[in-house]
């Protein structure tokens, strides 16, 4: 077996590597004071953002669930690959060769991440179909995409391909690259029968499936020939790559947009992205196969920023009937956004493919445009289930329609909808309003009431595994006893306790602040919060050897640090300083030390009182004539301190 790779190889991955760029990949970030970043943590649930990035120190942190670490972990833990699988993938993103214990160039094909090797048949597989579609024998395939207003251009673009009629057009290809049946059979490409294994697309349009950080991870496959007794669409089945209910087609080339425009549109089919992506909505996407769940939910929301300050998520939906169950659906999860949520339906049932061929791209625009929100939609579709020229009817419309209203988050909003239901349904405003809410009272007590399965809290309430108790806004108390049996939480109300945080904050973020007698003064401090006191021992212990570059200062910290504290460094290392500047950061760090360096000085001198008032003056004359002028000079320290401050 090939050696690990080499500990300098590892280090110089993780400071080569802009941990914000990489983290961007995955979560939308936004500027959270001069050197930091924050977003929705990628881990955990939130609707406010606690996950904070400090690219100079190549840190993350959430203040809300506690995960932590490096540009590595993060690797590790979303793309769900070894530590080893993570250096490599980073080290091939810089250019930078790895060298190993062994002395070799890394393992061989045998000992590769299989995650990669997944990838990197993926890869060559959507390489093979792209070039297969400008082939003689793919001419019903282009002419699929002409007749829905796709050129070779807008092909290009969504990267289309064909799969070849053939048994093993792709089996012989990624063979000839070196991949074995066996590796072969965990990509989802390919059929077993009998005779072993085969291509599992054959005579298909093709459609790469791509994560967030834009690998291909599966496929979809629309049948094009009569003969083709599969379903019209044949997608990748679940493999270590894809799993459909965490997949959202088109992801790749949205999420920018989603970002910045903070809007999501979610359509149906591969062909209605195409459309909307070309006619000027370029938040696009769908689902694969399956209905708009918990799962995209989280990954719409993280691009989003869904902190309450806006955004909207728009589901457009066929006019038939199950293009309005896939709506009320819809409607379902509406309560995990705190966007606002719409619906768009064509009247005449077409799809936004179908309308860009018949009316063109502003006909596209225009549907997305004449979005209606998402609780109407279901209250009208609610109300269609019944005969209202009916008292029976109209009766029944109400016991099912007013829980839809109480659904509805915005309490100011609700009032509205209740007037304008009783108007559709012919009924007193009084009557209907009494129905929701009743409606939204039951909905309250059932909210409260306690689960039964106790998930517990996903913004670090305590007691909720890693997660802190609320203590104010910047300051993060350690991690519940449970956790750090060793160290007591310390009080952030403690004037001294905050005052030797924000002291390590500075020491961590900006140890170049530590050098020459300010290291001297540093170190002889005297830390009093047991928890502060082993970090201010572990950077002493450490010294300024790597204070030159912050990532590895830090990450030799973490080394020194007990392991219970490690989580704590991280925080400290990443919480945004109060400076908008670098003359702020610099002013704000020489005041914080200087406070630090008043309080060693006030401690001294209350202890050098202390001596003196003991001490007998008649019979130690020089004692107390040291003493005067030790007591003296620390009050001309503390003077020069403010007056530097």
């Amino acid at each position: 077996m090939a050696g690990l790779i080499k500990r300098e190889d590892i280090d110089e991955v993780r400071q080569r590597t802009d941990i914000k760029e990489v983290v961007d990949g995955y979560v939308t970030l936004k500027g959270a004071g001069l050197g930091s970043y924050k977003g929705l943590c990628p881990f955990h649930d939130e609707r406010s953002p606690s996950f904070t990035v400090r690219p100079q120190v190549g840190r993350y942190h959430c203040f809300g669930c506690g995960e932590d670490g490096d540009v590595i972990s993060f690797v590790q833990k979303l793309d769900h690959t070894t530590f080893h699988e993570a250096v490599e993938k980073l080290a091939h993103r810089i250019g930078f060769e790895l060298h190993y214990e062994d002395g070799g160039s890394g393992p061989n094909r045998e000992d590769i991440g299989r995650r990669q090797r997944l990838l990197d048949a993926h890869k060559l597989a959507d390489e093979f179909f792209r070039a297969q579609l400008i082939t003689p024998g793919a001419a019903e395939g282009r002419n699929f995409l002409y007749g829905r207003g796709f050129d070779r251009a807008a092909a290009e673009q969504f990267g289309v391909g064909y799969a070849p009629q053939g048994w093993d057009s792709l089996l012989k290809h990624l063979r000839g690259r070196g991949y074995t049946d066996a590796e072969l059979k965990l990509t989802g490409m390919f059929s077993e029968g009998g005779r072993g294994i085969y291509d599992r697309f054959r005579g298909r349009l093709i459609w790469p499936i791509r994560d967030i950080a834009g690998d291909t991870i599966g496929f979809g496959a629309r049948k094009l020939y009569e003969d083709d007794q599969g379903p019209k669409y044949l997608n990748t089945p679940e493999t270590a790559l894809y799993k459909k209910s965490q997949v959202l087609y088109g992801i790749d080339l949205a999420k920018r947009s989603i970002a910045k425009d903070r809007q999501l549109v979610v359509v149906e089919g591969y062909t209605d992205v195409m459309a909307c992506h070309l006619a000027g909505i370029p938040t696009a996407v769908a689902t694969c196969g399956t209905a708009f769940g918990t799962e995209h939910i989280k990954i719409a929301r993280r691009l989003l920023s869904d902190d309450g300050s806006g955004g909207e998520v728009i589901f457009t939906f066929d006019g038939d009937a199950a293009g309005q169950k896939a709506a009320l659906r819809a409607f379902e999860e509406d309560q995990r956004f705190v966007a606002q949520t719409f619906v768009a339906v064509e009247p005449s049932g077409a799809d936004p493919c179908e309308l860009r061929q018949s009316k063109g791209d502003s006909a596209v625009r225009d549907l997305i445009g004449s979005r209606r929100p998402l609780f109407e939609f279901a209250i009208r579709a609610t109300l269609k289930r019944h005969n209202l020229d009916t008292v029976e009817g109209r009766i029944a419309a109400l016991r099912e329609s007013a829980p839809v209203v109480a659904q509805i988050r915005d309490a100011g909003i609700r009032p509205a909808y209740a007037r304008e239901l009783a108007g559709w349904l012919g009924m007193p405003v009084e009557e209907v309003s009494r129905a929701v809410g009743a409606a939204t009272k039951r909905a309250a007590q059932a909210a409260s009431a306690p689960p039964g399965g106790g998930h517990g809290g996903g913004q670090g309430h305590p007691g909720s595994g890693r997660g802190f108790a609320g203590t104010g806004p910047g300051v993060a108390p350690l991690p519940p006893s449970a956790v750090l049996p060793s160290f007591n939480r310390p009080d952030p109300r403690d004037p001294v306790a905050a005052m030797e945080r924000q002291a390590l904050e500075v020491a961590l973020q900006e140890p170049g602040m530590l050098e020459g007698e300010t290291w001297q003064r540093f170190s002889e401090a005297r830390f009093s919060t047991p928890a502060y006191l082993a970090i201010h021992e572990a950077i002493r212990a450490t010294g300024l050897g790597f204070a030159g570059d912050p990532v590895r200062w830090v990450e030799q910290l973490l080394q020194e640090v007990p392991e219970p504290l490690r989580p704590l460094v991280s925080e400290l290392a990443v919480v945004p300083l109060p400076a908008n500047t670098p003359e702020g950061v610099l002013r704000y760090c020489k005041d914080i030390l200087a406070r630090l360096f008043e309080l060693q000085i006030t401690r001294v001198k209350a202890e050098k009182m202390g001596q003196l008032q003991r001490l007998d003056a008649s019979a130690d004359p020089e004692d107390f004539q040291r003493l005067n002028r030790e007591l003296m000079q620390l009050e001309m320290q503390r003077r020069s301190l403010r007056s530097d401050a």
